[in-house]
């Protein structure tokens, strides 16, 4: 089921989300389904629990999405459950970021360029998987969600000022969005 994205100034996306119950199955299947749900009606590449008032550890990445941009991510889909970064390359790139709880804002933001992620898939199995290009980046930028981090927030400080008009009108709710989306 499409679920309305909470915006910028939501208190869900501050929090650190638990970890989700694996023994809960049925619970955790609706909760991606609804993710994917809402993920495809508002066109983007990623979207964590959290963002539609959920404060679990699952996220799920769609690549397609940005395949034009970017060949190799064609077919690119990703559910993971309780994910656990086990290593991040010294290595870094910067990419312009948005996200659907910031409509409107783009950044350029920093992040290492590939990561290596253990998590437990759809079917509930444990997987470890090595991630680099933009793939990680969506999947990082994903994961920040679960520890109640934004894109935002790990931009220079300069331009954080440039954009803070922007954040508090999104937190009064002072946005249009093509998708249902609420503060709460």
């Amino acid at each position: 089921m499409i679920q309305p994205i909470y915006l910028y100034g939501s208190d869900v996306l501050r929090q650190k989300a638990a970890e989700a119950d694996l023994g809960k199955k049925e619970e955790l299947l609706q909760l991606v389904a609804d993710l994917k749900d809402t993920l495809k009606r508002s066109e983007g590449c990623g979207l964590a629990a959290p963002q539609i008032g959920v404060s679990l550890r699952v996220v799920i990445v769609d690549g397609d999405e940005m395949a034009e941009v970017y060949p190799y991510l064609k077919g690119f889909k990703r559910t993971l459950i309780n994910p656990i970064v086990l290593e991040e390359s010294e290595e870094q790139c910067e990419y312009e970021e948005g996200c659907l709880s910031v409509p409107g804002v783009y950044c350029n933001v920093r992040r290492p360029k590939s990561i290596k992620l253990r998590y437990f898939d759809e079917d509930l199995k444990e997987q470890t998987e090595e991630f680099d290009k933009f793939g990680a980046r969506m999947i990082q930028h994903e994961l920040s969600h679960l520890d109640g981090v934004l894109f935002t927030d790990l931009v220079a400080p300069i331009r954080r000022k440039m954009i803070a008009k922007k954040l508090v009108n999104i937190a009064h709710g002072k946005v249009a969005t093509r998708y249902n989306a609420k503060v709460k």
